[in-house]
C-alpha cells in the first residue's frame, strides 16, 4: 500500500477513534490534578443513589479536592445508556468503572445498586485487593443482587455466615438497619470522638451537622472499627436545634469511623448527602478521610481549603427528585 493510500486510511480510522473517546467521556467528568498535596494522587467518585442526590453531591466534591488539594478526580453517574442522562433509578449501568485500575481512593455513594457482572467485578477486584475506600451515606447498602447472581454475596442483605451483611457489613463494618432519628424530622449534630485523630483535625463538636437524620448501627462495630465522630439526634432542623433526650441520644450513634478490610483503610460516614455538603465540617470530615485512607495524614492542615467550588444549590432528599435531562457535563466546571 503506498503512503498516500495508508493516509487517506488512517485519518478517518484517527478521527473516528477521537469520536469514540469522546463520546464515552460524555458519561462521566474529570476535574484534572493540580498543584497541592494530592498532586500525582487519582480519586474516583462512584455515585448512584435514589434518595439523596449523590450525583449532585459527588462533582462538587470532586470539584473541592481538586481545585483546593491537587488530586485528580473522576466522578461516575448511574446513565441511562439510550440517553447519556444521569438516572440514579436505573441500578444495573454505571459507565467508567475502569477508571479504579489506577485509582488511589475510591468514594462509594451508592444505594441498592444490581450492575451487570463486568462493572460489579471492577469493584469487587478493587475491594478485594485492600485499595483505600470511602462509603458515604447509603453505601453501607451499596447493593441488592439477587440470590443467584454471580456477586450476590455483596449484597446487603445476604445471610450466608462466610459474608454475613454484604459488602457494607463486610468491609466498612454495617449494613443498612434503620433510621435512627426521625426521617426529615430531625437532623444531625456530630460530637467528636477522637479528637487525637488526623480525620477530626480541625473538626470540633458541632462543626458537623446535616438535615438528613441519624442512622442506626448496631453497636459495637464489628473488626478494628474506630469511631472519630457521633452523633446527636436533634429535636429539629436547624443547627442550633437541642439534642433530643431519651434513648436515641445513649448511646450517640457513630456517624463516622474507620476501618481496615485486607490491610487496607476505609472510612464511613452515614453522612454525605447532597445537602449535608453546606456544612464545612461535613466537607472536612470528608477531605481528611480522603487524605488518611491515601496515607497522606502528614499532609492534613486544621485550616486547609475545604471552600464550596462555584454555585452549589443541592437539592433536598427524597426519592424520585432527582433532577431530570441532567447529563455529567451539566456539573462540571463552569
Amino acid at each position: 500500500m503506498s503512503e498516500h493510500h495508508m493516509i487517506r486510511f488512517c485519518v478517518p480510522f484517527v478521527a473516528f477513534l477521537f469520536v469514540s473517546v469522546t463520546l464515552a467521556d460524555e458519561r462521566w467528568l474529570e476535574f484534572p490534578g493540580g498543584d497541592g498535596p494530592g498532586a500525582g494522587k487519582h480519586i474516583v467518585l462512584v455515585s448512584g443513589d435514589h434518595e439523596y442526590r449523590s450525583e449532585e453531591a459527588f462533582p462538587q466534591l470532586g470539584k473541592i479536592l481538586s481545585k483546593h488539594h491537587g488530586f485528580k478526580c473522576t466522578v461516575l453517574f448511574a446513565i441511562d445508556p439510550e440517553t447519556g442522562e444521569i438516572n440514579p433509578e436505573n441500578v444495573t449501568n454505571i459507565p467508567g468503572l475502569e477508571a479504579l485500575d489506577d485509582a488511589d481512593l475510591v468514594v462509594f455513594g451508592l444505594r441498592f445498586r444490581n450492575l451487570e457482572d463486568d462493572q460489579m467485578k471492577r469493584i469487587v477486584d478493587y475491594a478485594e485487593a485492600g485499595r483505600p475506600m470511602i462509603a458515604v451515606r447509603t453505601s453501607t447498602h451499596s447493593f441488592n443482587i439477587p440470590g443467584d447472581r454471580k456477586y450476590a454475596k455483596y449484597s446487603w442483605n445476604y445471610g450466608k455466615p462466610e459474608y454475613q451483611g454484604g459488602f457494607g457489613k463486610q468491609i466498612f463494618g454495617e449494613t443498612w438497619v434503620s433510621h435512627h432519628g426521625q426521617h426529615g424530622r430531625q437532623s444531625t449534630r456530630g460530637i467528636v470522638a477522637d479528637a487525637a485523630h488526623p480525620i477530626a483535625t480541625g473538626i470540633k463538636d458541632g462543626d458537623v451537622w446535616g438535615p438528613t437524620d441519624v442512622y442506626g448501627i448496631r453497636l459495637p462495630l464489628s473488626g478494628d472499627a474506630h469511631t472519630i465522630i457521633k452523633v446527636q439526634v436533634l429535636v429539629g432542623m436547624s443547627p442550633d436545634d437541642k439534642p433530643l433526650e431519651g434513648k436515641k441520644n445513649d448511646p450517640m450513634m457513630p456517624v463516622g469511623w474507620t476501618r481496615s478490610y485486607n490491610d487496607g483503610r476505609t472510612f464511613t460516614t452515614t453522612m454525605g448527602s447532597a445537602d449535608d455538603l453546606p456544612s464545612e465540617g461535613v466537607r472536612r470530615m470528608l477531605v481528611n478521610a480522603a487524605y488518611w485512607c491515601i496515607g497522606l495524614e502528614d499532609k492534613i492542615k486544621p485550616d486547609s481549603n475545604v471552600d464550596l467550588v462555584g454555585k452549589y444549590v443541592p437539592t433536598k432528599f427524597g426519592f424520585g427528585k432527582y433532577i431530570k435531562g441532567k447529563k455529567p457535563a451539566d456539573y462540571d466546571l463552569k
